[in-house]
């Protein structure tokens, strides 16, 4: 059924699209019509409503390679009862993003000598520092902090055998660490070092795990 406009309600539409058109003209509009020549009404520009245009299909944004690696990497985590099968049952290809490059490396070059849980327990240090507003936010930005890390020779990190196990070992400590896959017992810890030795810093500070040779700290 089609309703004829009568004349009382096209007054009342024309009422409603006044009011709204005096609401366009506040705000920022107002300083440029302060600003301009008075116009009479005939000499008032016209302006052209712009409608928006909705497209029904699905737009689709093509993602950075990196990032389609870590959807891939994380659509199926791995099952393990060890954390040394977790290890095994990482992918031993494909490129790792910048952040997880820097956190491999630390863990490569603090911790290659370790057991897999202490390699994990390094890498869980550098997450939390990550995630502690007295640190840099980033992986890379808490492992090339300065004074930080002594592997970290004028901002650069050292050449890194790639072809050998303990690099392996350490890109997937790295994305099982990042993912959060298995629990370290370094918990909150926020600081390590090697048992031989004895920081004066560490007198303040609450171990939170002893892995080999490492002592973990909050």
């Amino acid at each position: 059924m089609v309703r004829k406009t009568t004349g009382f309600t096209a007054a009342i539409a024309a009422a409603v699209t006044l009011t709204f058109v005096g609401m366009d003209s506040s705000g920022a509009n107002a300083q440029v019509a302060a600003n301009a020549t008075p116009t009479t009404a005939s000499e008032a520009p016209l302006t052209e409503e712009v409608v928006p245009v909705f497209v029904e299909k699905e737009v689709v944004q093509e993602l950075p390679e990196e990032a389609r690696n870590e959807i891939q990497e994380t659509a199926e985590e791995p099952r393990a009862q060890n954390l040394r099968q977790l290890v095994a049952a990482m992918p031993a290809t494909g490129e790792l993003s910048a952040e997880l490059q820097c956190l491999a490396g630390a863990i490569y070059f603090e911790s290659r000598g370790e057991p897999l849980s202490g390699q994990l327990a390094v890498a869980q240090v550098i997450i939390n520092r990550s995630q502690d507003g007295r640190f840099p936010s980033s992986y890379c930005g808490v492992v090339y902090q300065r004074s930080q890390f002594s592997f970290v020779k004028g901002g650069r990190m050292p050449h890194i055998r790639t072809s050998s196990t303990a690099w392996r070992n350490a890109k997937a400590i790295a994305r099982i660490a990042h993912r959060g896959l298995w629990d370290s017992e370094a918990g909150e810890a926020l600081y390590f070092h090697a048992k031989y030795v004895k920081p004066s810093w560490s007198r303040k500070k609450v171990a939170t795990a002893t892995i080999d040779t490492h002592v973990f700290y909050r």
